[in-house]
């Protein structure tokens, strides 16, 4: 059968729609996969219970601890973060558990329907999107659980829908001054590897990441970074659970294997980019995507455009959230139509606003595989899709976007 590659179906067709030159993906992930580690996926797969597969497992086992800041172990699956999820929730939960959730955005959201599905019974804190996670909510109601129903406190480190990275520190101290014993768990899949993010040091008992968003990897890997607090929660956590379970997981890695089939190929690509955090060093690696988030809501502000995040000090380095300008009627512009355009006009993909956010925000991504060029190439198509779709707007952001990126080299 003749296989049909129209525009409707060929995923490669929007490679091509204005000439040659490569695809802006700035979508806050999937991020873009830079050449080195895609040609370390490329390696010819090699058996997982060898001796070759072996030091390279105990290799990277040891050396992603430091992108969590942990030195406890860190559970890797063949996964999303989506199941990533699953398995902290599992592992850590019997079942008719009472868990504490924060709803500062779209997948805080998505984390509790998965808990109701599982049989836990979340209890969410809605709060306001653009201020990401109010530790003292948190603290307020688990002084109020004077009987512990509350078995963990979920939340997101980095919301995407939002651009807003909540104060995980934070939220440790306020579980603290309640004095509950609750577990602490949290997605931190879009924030890894672009944010600093400190496992042990904030008390986190389960962190959530994947790989395709600041590790600069394909789709295709899970982690829990798990504290001893939870790996004794799992020795009595009653959730059904076989692929997902912790013990079986981490007395295979001992000895640098798995109970299953690993992802071999994308641990390749995990390895290669372990090591590219270590060239640039972490600290410098966070001070990038703070540099260029600090850019991209300069552009912003220039094109009058407001961003999502209300509180400076919570600011993404990942993504900037802007929202689209309203009419007279007090309805907003499409931000899916600026997508659109943007696509179609200068062969970049923005991200959709999400939720509550649908139709009147774009989001810029800036993370991972990243640098100075590479920002002023997107902000310069976010201008000319404003202009293009008639979007109302100052011009000038591109240039308020080399200044900023010229004050902070000079800083």
């Amino acid at each position: 059968m003749q296989r049909d590659f129209s525009p409707a179906i060929n995923p490669r067709s929007n490679l091509n729609r204005v000439g040659q030159g490569r695809h802006f993906l700035q979508i806050p992930g999937p991020s873009n996969v830079p050449d080195r580690i895609l040609r370390a996926i490329d390696f010819p797969t090699i058996d997982h219970r060898g001796p070759e597969f072996q030091a390279l497992a105990l290799k990277l086992l040891e050396g992603i601890r430091p992108l969590f800041g942990t030195k406890g172990p860190v559970v890797i699956y063949p996964a999303s973060g989506t199941a990533a999820w699953e398995a902290a929730l599992v592992n850590t939960m019997n079942v008719g558990d009472h868990i504490l959730m924060f709803e500062a955005g779209h997948f805080a959201g998505l984390w509790m329907k998965m808990a109701s599905r599982l049989g836990l019974k979340p209890e969410v804190i809605k709060g306001d999107w653009g201020l990401g996670v109010q530790a003292d909510l948190i603290e307020a109601r688990l002084k109020a659980d004077s009987t512990h129903q509350i078995k963990a406190v979920c939340v997101v480190h980095n919301e995407t829908s939002t651009g807003v990275t909540s104060d995980i520190a934070a939220v440790r101290r306020a579980m603290d001054a309640a004095g509950h014993p609750a577990l602490l768990l949290v997605d931190t899949i879009s924030a890894l590897g672009s944010v600093e993010f400190k496992h042990d040091e904030w008390g986190v008992d389960v962190s959530i990441a994947s790989s395709q968003k600041g590790l600069m990897m394909p789709p295709g890997l899970g982690f829990n970074a798990v504290s001893e607090k939870a790996l004794a929660a799992s020795q009595h956590a009653n959730m059904p659970r076989a692929f997902w379970a912790w013990d079986d997981i981490l007395e295979a890695n001992k000895n640098g294997f798995w109970p299953s089939t690993p992802n071999t190929n994308l641990l390749y690509g995990l390895g290669e980019a372990i090591d590219m955090f270590n060239e640039e060093g972490l600290p410098q690696v966070f001070a990038r995507h703070k540099r260029h988030a600090q850019a991209a809501r300069s552009a912003a502000a220039a094109w009058g455009l407001e961003v999502v995040c209300q509180a400076p000090a919570l600011y993404s380095p990942v993504l900037t959230a802007v929202r689209m300008p309203l009419r007279e009627d007090g309805s907003s512009f499409d931000a899916d139509h600026l997508r659109e355009v943007a696509l179609r006009a200068c062969n970049m993909s923005l991200g959709m606003g999400l939720g509550q956010l649908s139709g009147k925000v774009f989001r810029i991504g800036h993370l991972g595989d990243f640098n100075d060029l590479s920002l002023v190439g997107a902000l310069g198509g976010v201008e000319m899709a404003l202009r293009a779709a008639a979007v109302p707007h100052r011009p000038g952001g591109t240039q308020a976007a080399l200044d900023s990126l010229r004050h902070s080299l000079a800083s």
